[in-house]
């Protein structure tokens, strides 16, 4: 477990907050580094505009280090993305920052909570299975690598209420 003094040295206490329009190039940058197929600046500041979608950032000091952005329908949501910069992995992060927007969602009356995760993707899957979500389905050939390999997509869902 981390002091607040060794998060001071490490660059500063982890925040999570709602993104603004000016992080769309920071939150694009940490997608494509992530993603084989990562989000452009453009469609990061459709999503932090759109009334119907929720994202937040992770900030570490001043630096955005990762995010989480869901779109909702009445009171089902989507997880669409959720991403940590690759040299802050591992400390736990990504776990405070899900179940922080699962909060956000539920408090926007969303019920229920859907997300498609690349079969093999283990870390995420991991940390979707510890946040209490369960594989509900599975698309064949789902995703597309860009050396031409499809890989299946697991369908995982956890309710809110």
């Amino acid at each position: 477990m981390m002091t607040w003094f060794t998060e001071w040295w490490a660059g500063g206490t982890s925040v999570i907050e709602p993104a603004i329009p000016r992080d769309a190039r920071r939150l694009a940058q940490l997608h494509r580094a992530s993603f084989h197929r990562g989000w452009g600046e453009g469609e990061f500041e459709v999503m932090l505009t759109e009334r119907n979608t929720l994202v937040h950032r992770l900030r570490l000091g001043r630096k955005i280090i990762g995010f989480a952005v869901s779109r909702m329908a009445a009171d089902e949501a989507e997880l669409l993305s959720i991403a940590i910069d690759a040299t802050e992995r591992g400390r736990g992060l990504s776990r405070n920052l899900l179940l922080t927007h699962l909060g956000h969602l539920a408090g926007h009356g969303v019920r229920k909570v859907f997300l498609e995760v690349e079969e093999n993707n283990q870390p995420a899957r991991r940390l979707y299975e510890w946040a209490g979500f369960e594989v509900v389905g599975r698309r064949e050939r789902y995703y597309q690598q860009p050396g031409g390999e499809q890989l299946n997509a697991l369908l995982m869902r956890r309710d809110l209420s």
